[in-house]
Parts: structure tokens; sequence; C-alpha cells
């Protein structure tokens, strides 16, 4: 069948029903998870060793040994994250190391270095020999081991299957579908962190010079409270810190991250900060490896002589939810001891670069402790002690992950880490200020590059000039938006640059059932997933090069840049040759989009395509900061982009720093017999890619449909280790969801919490359960309910 020709699909019961087992949907049934195969072998030990060391590099070298690549695997060991001429390690957004570290690598870098150098065989053998039926039933662990994707593949109804489809016909079922809708909103475009700056420029301008900006992206899903909450406090959605801000803070905080499984090379900088004498501490309701004690791999005398360091001077355990209650109370500490030390506030800083501060002490100083302790979760003494920490300190830094920003009340709990480090003056200047930890490689940079469903008029006004277009000015749909439209019709043309949306998104059956009324659905990827088996009527899989793979243009061997958590940008190249002729890279691909949907546009397509310097000159033009981009790009690290609020320069509507004086959340206590469950990360994985059914830093093998819970709340309902429980979750909108056959483990976590993984647990969070401050679904603050299976629901 021609790929521009419909054909009716086959009825999606069969794919639908071995979807069910994978999320855990049918009673009496335990849920398989999305690792590989369970074996029915699992157990749970006390993890007490330093995280990362010994650990690590044998993880490292089985990693190695099983990539099935292991000379390219071994090769990218010594050229990941290196500025001269090698390729940026497309797992987390952590800066590369300004000092030239040889070995500036870690654990998950190379388990995610490897992943991308597999060979390319998902082609149209493998796909003439599976139907997408039979697919479905494969776990996301199985589906992804299949290797790369090798050619464009189109689906056909008639046999269920992929078949091979050519460049040309593929971009032209792609143009001429938008071109015939009613309105360019009838599509979505959605963004995946991976996506490089040059990439991301091509794509917004191609999707806006459409017509729309429907622009999803993961951010939606994560650090959108963070963007929000800094661009209303300090006017930059991005924190003010660098590395050395790391070197010589007093003291540092970790919220609601797990570093050696997040952002493993952070541990180098902690155990760094512990021995100048630095207050590490970490706020979290797990008690997790990294907040005690680590090795070092690259320290080869302390691997040798097994010497721990120390990182982590105080842990502590807040209840989820609770975070806004706990830095509260420590302003109120910083407050009271005020009233006979004044200088405990930083009153010049106040007075000329902050508003609001008046109405925040009042606030702060009527509010009962006993209700900032029993929100908290944490007594009174443990939080004066904390404030005791933060004022001894001259200069403190806050990092924190999502376990701040998955909740209702994101937004305003970051904008109170600002309040907190007002008080002090503990930002704009050394060793001190905000530090959103970002979790993929460039999901800051693909904000700051333009992919953002809310832009601002200034940026709209600059890519009109320049690239002479008339961008729509109305604000589009985020995630949570699209997936409404989809189910609602509104949205026919779904296109995904990287990422799997139909796994990491939440509701997923309600997702899925969106996904499958669109009309055409296009994933350009690197390797097989679940997005490619929930699909359109039409639907198109892309393959393209990953960070890994060299890319040959007309204009020669390409780079491409990244931006890192601390506003670091720097040109990445690969290092391989690629697995097959068939894979195109990001730029190509997107001009190749562009061209058949718009024909008649007068912006260059096919030479920014050529060559990449062409982009960044635009880029250049467009964006405050990136001036001279070429040039700078290619200096040793790249650059910095510029942070105005780290100068003292606020760029609100008043010029100034901005207090918030935000009401304690009212949702914190989950209510009688129930629970507040938030979705974690294991170490074995990276967001939706799961590379085994262990977590070593949890102590757990071979299982991951599990509830981690309070011994006393196991005890309170009769439950035994790895005993089989169902899970409900309770939406706002009065939906209930429920997963079968999950193991309960005994973990340090407070009483009424509980903790699963993602994405499994993605089921539990419905599509109504989104925060209204940023528009992200609230997947570490889902109320539920714990039985043994087949117990009757209370």
């Amino acid at each position: 069948m021609r790929p521009n020709e419909t054909q009716d699909a086959p009825d999606a019961q069969e794919t639908q029903d071995a979807e069910q087992r994978m999320l855990g949907a049918v009673p009496g049934v335990p849920a398989l998870g999305r690792g590989p195969a369970p074996d029915g072998k699992h157990s749970r030990h006390e993890y007490h060793h330093p995280a990362a060391g010994w650990g690590a590099a044998r993880s490292v070298g089985k990693v190695v040994e099983r990539s099935g690549q292991p000379p390219e695997t071994l090769r990218a060991l010594f050229v990941m994250n290196h500025e001269d001429g090698g390729f940026d390690c497309p797992g987390c957004a952590w800066p590369d190391d300004p000092t030239g570290l040889r070995l500036d690598i870690c654990e998950n870098g190379v388990k995610h270095a490897a992943w991308e150098l597999a060979p390319a065989k998902a082609g149209r053998e493998f796909f003439a020999a599976h139907t997408v039926s039979e697919l479905a039933g494969w776990s996301d662990y199985d589906l992804e081991a299949v290797g790369r994707l090798a050619e464009p593949m189109s689906y056909d109804p008639a046999s269920d299957t992929y078949v091979p489809v050519s460049w040309a016909d593929a971009l032209t079922l792609v143009g001429s579908t938008l071109r015939g809708l009613e309105s360019p909103d009838q599509a979505a475009f959605y963004t995946s962190g991976r996506l490089s700056n040059e990439a991301t420029f091509l794509y917004q301008l191609w999707v806006r010079e459409f017509g729309t900006n429907n622009l999803p992206d993961c951010s939606n899903m994560c650090h959108e409270a963070s963007g929000r909450a800094l661009t209303a406090a300090i006017g930059s959605g991005k924190g003010t810190v660098d590395l050395y801000d790391w070197e010589v803070a007093d003291t540092i905080w970790l919220m609601a991250d797990n570093a050696a499984t997040n952002a493993p090379r952070m541990l180098t900088w902690l155990a760094e900060a512990d021995r100048r004498g630095a207050q590490l501490v970490h706020i979290n309701p797990l008690i997790e490896a990294a907040s005690r004690r680590t090795i070092v791999p690259h320290e080869f005398a302390h691997m040798a002589t097994f010497h721990a360091t120390e990182i982590g001077t105080m842990n502590v355990q807040v209840r989820i939810g609770g975070d806004l209650a706990l830095l509260r109370g420590v302003a109120k500490a910083v407050f009271e001891a005020a009233q006979t030390d004044p200088d405990v506030l930083d009153l010049e800083f106040i007075e000329h670069y902050t508003r609001g501060f008046d109405e925040y002490r009042a606030l702060v100083e009527a509010t009962p402790w006993a209700d900032l302790v029993r929100d908290a979760g944490v007594d009174e003494p443990a939080i004066r002690k904390l404030a005791g920490v933060y004022m001894a300190s001259k200069r403190a830094l806050i990092a924190w992950c999502l376990g701040l920003t998955q909740h209702e009340h994101g937004v305003d709990t970051v904008r109170e880490i600002a309040n907190l480090l007002f008080l002090r003056g503990n930002i704009g200047r050394v060793g001190a200020g905000p530090c959103p930890i970002r979790g993929h490689s460039n999901v800051q940079g693909n904000r700051t590059c333009g992919i953002n469903h809310r832009p601002d008029e200034a940026f709209l006004d600059r890519l009109a000039e320049v690239c002479e277009i008339d961008p729509p000015r109305e604000h589009g749909l985020g995630t949570v938006g699209t997936i409404e439209a989809m189910q609602s019709g509104d949205v026919k043309v779904f296109v995904a640059m990287g990422g799997n949306f139909a796994l990491a998104t939440p509701d997923l059956p309600y997702t899925r059932d969106a996904l499958r009324k669109c009309e055409l659905t296009v994933q350009v990827s690197t390797k097989l997933n679940r997005s490619h088996i929930v699909h359109g009527r039409r639907a198109l899989i892309l393959p393209c090069l990953g960070r890994t793979d060299k890319d040959y243009q007309a204009g020669g061997v390409q780079g491409i840049t990244v931006e890192d958590s601390m506003s670091m940008v720097h040109i990445s190249y690969g290092m391989k040759e690629p697995g097959s002729p068939q894979m195109r890279s990001e730029c190509a691909i997107l001009a190749g989009l562009a061209e058949a949907t718009l024909p008649h546009s007068k912006t260059p397509w096919q030479d920014y395509a050529d060559d990449y310097d062409r982009i960044r000159d635009t880029m250049a033009r467009v964006l405050p900061g990136f001036e001279d981009f070429n040039t700078r790009a290619r200096h040793p690290h790249g650059f910095r982009l510029s942070q105005p609020a780290r100068e003292r320069v606020f760029k609100t509507p008043s010029g100034r720093a901005e207090f918030s004086s935000a009401p304690l959340p009212d949702d914190v206590d989950p209510g009688e017999g129930r629970l507040t469950l938030a979705t974690i990360r294991s170490h074995d994985q990276f967001n939706t890619s799961i590379y085994s059914n262990d977590d070593r830093y949890r102590g757990l093998k071979g299982v991951r449909t599990v509830v981690f819970m309070n011994e006393n709340d196991m005890r309170d309902r009769g439950l035994e280790e790895f005993e089989l429980v169902d899970v409900t979750s309770f939406s706002r909108n009065g939906t209930q969801r429920t997963v079968h056959g999950y193991r309960t483990i005994r973990y340090e976590i407070p009483r009424g919490c509980a903790a699963g993984y993602m994405p499994e647990l993605n089921v539990l969070c419905g599509i109504a359960d989104f925060s209204t401050q940023s528009e992200q679904p609230v997947t570490k603050h889902l109320v539920v309910e714990v039985r043994p299976v087949g117990a009757t629901q209370s």
C-alpha cells in the first residue's frame, strides 16, 4: 500500500489486551513491569556500601562486556564529555569538569552511551517478522534491546506491521497531511530533552512558520514548575550557579534528589565539598545512598584503598509534599534569630534588590510552629538545627530535582527556596544561589532555543524580524493539553522528536487511546520503543542519528551543541560511523519535513541542513547571549550564557527579586488509611529506558513492580516483605485506578508515604491530576490505598 493511502485499522483490542498485563491492570495477575521478563527470583538487602566506587566500576565492566560493541563502548569512555572532538553524554545535564578531567564519566553515562552504540537491527526484516499486536506484548526492555532503527518505516494496517518507506514518500506524507488540516493548531509537536540546540531551533522555526505554538516538551513533565517559579522570583527560568559556586559554597542543600542515580558526576563535587568542610544537607523523604558516603572512581588512590568520603552531614526526612512547610520553618527560625541579631538578615540586599519582604515576614511570623511541623513531618528541633546550618553559612547553595516540582504546589515550593535565599542575600554572589538539577542532556537548551508552548513576545518579535516569518502569538498546548486535545479529536497529527511519549506521560491507557485517535503519528527516534507500538491510523518511524554518531552533511562533518544545567553551551561531535546509511540527522530530517510542509517558504532549509554553522549564525541573531555563536561554541569547554540575576539584575516587572507569600499547601495529609505515593527511578534506568530489574543502591534485585513503604504502615495493614498487593489511586476528578500484583518493600521512608517506580506507576496518575500552577502531572503526589491482593477496598 502506498504511504499516502489510508485503510481502516483492524480492531485494536488485541494490541490493547497485550498491554494490560504490562500495566498491571489485570486483577489476580502480577504485573510484569517494564524491564526484562522477571524470572521469579527477587531479593532485598540493606545497602551499606559507598555510592559509586567498586560497585560502579564492576557495573561499567559488565556494560562494556554485554554491549555487543565492546571496542566502541570502551573507546566511548575516553571521548565522552571531552572538548577535543568528543561527544556530549546522552544522559543527564550535569556540567563537564572544566579542568579537563580525562575520565569525566559515570556509570549511568556509560549505560546510556552503550545503549546508543547498539547495531542497527530494527529494519524491514525485523518488522516483517513481528506484528504490532505481537510487539505490544513485549516488555519495553525487549523492544529497546532489538537495536537501533535502521530505515524509515510506515505502518500497514492490512498486515499489522511496519513496512519500509522511502524518505521522500515519508516526508511527502507528513507535509501533505499537515497542509490538509483545517488549522495548524490541529497538530502538536513534542520534544525530548536530547534534541540538540540547532535541531531545536529548526524545529520551533518550522512549527511556528507552519502556524502553531503547540510545542509540548518533556519540561512540561519535569522542571516546568522550576522555570515558572524562578521567572516570577528572579526574572529568569534558570538557576544562577556554576560549578565554581559548588567549589566554594559553605553549605549545599540537595532537595528531592538522588544524586548517585540522577547525576552521578555530582558525587565528585560533593566529595570535594566535604573535604573542605562544607555542610552537605540532604532533604528527601527517602534516605538514599548518595546522602552517606562515596568513593569517586577516578580517584584511583581512594579506589585502591577503599577510602570513602562522607557526602552528607545532615539528613532531613521531610514527608512527601512537606518541603514548603520545612523551608518556611527555616525562615521562621531565621526571623526569630533576627530579633536579637539583625545581621542574620541581609537587610541591604533586601532593601535594594527585593520586593514583598514585609508581607512575607508577616506571613511567616504568623504561621504557628505546630502547622509547620505537621505539614513538614519534621520536628521543631530538627528544623531549627537546619536553620542553624543556614545561618552559620555565608554562602548557601540550594539544589533540587523533580521531587519538588511534580506536585500541585511545585511553583510555590521553588519560590520558597528563592525566599529563603533572599533573606541572607544568597543570590548574585559567589558560592550561592538556586540550582535546579535537570534530568536530560539538553532539556534546558530546548527551552532556551525556542521550545515553549508559552513563548514570550520579545522572542517572537526577534524570530519574526530575523527569520522573516509571522509566528503565531496565541499560547499553544503543553503535554497534558495535547493529550486532552488528541482525545477530543482537536489534535489530529502528533510529531515527536525523540522521547517515549506513550510511556513517559500520565494516565497511560488514556494517553494511548488519545494517540490511537490521531490521523497520523510521526516518531523520530534512535531505537524501537512503546511509542511506535501505540500509534495513529497512519504512522511513521523515522530513524535519526544519535549523539555518538558522526554527522556527515554537504558542508562536511557537523557538530551540534547542548546547554547543561548550569547554562554552559558546548559543541559535540559523534565518534562512530552511522549504523545504517538510511539514518539521518535531526537537522536534516527537520529541514526535509519543513520543505515538504511549506513548499513556498523562503527559509533556506536545505542550506541549514548542509552546514549547521548557518543555523548557528541565525540563532546568534535571534537568541540573546548567543552572539558570535560559532566561534564561542568551539572554545575549550564552550561558553556560559549570561544570567542577569547572577549580577543582581532582575528581569521581573518590578525590576526586583520578588518574595512570594503563598499559603501552606492544604493537600499534605492523604486522609485516613491512605498514603501519599511518589514515583521514582531505579538506579538501573534512565527515564523510560530500563536496563535491568535491579536497583543496587536500594538493595533490590530481580523486580521492579514494588511499593516502598514505612515498616509501621506495613504493620498497620498486616503486610509482610514482598507480599503481593493491589495499589489504588484516587484522582481529583473522582476516578480511581488500580495496579495489581505489586510487592511491598520495607524502606526508610516517613509514615504515610510510599514510593514506586516510574514509568510503571504513571498509570496511577490520572489525566486530571496535574498542577494548576505549572500544568505538570503530579506524579510525586499520588493519593493511594495499598491492600493485600483481592482485599476489599475501604
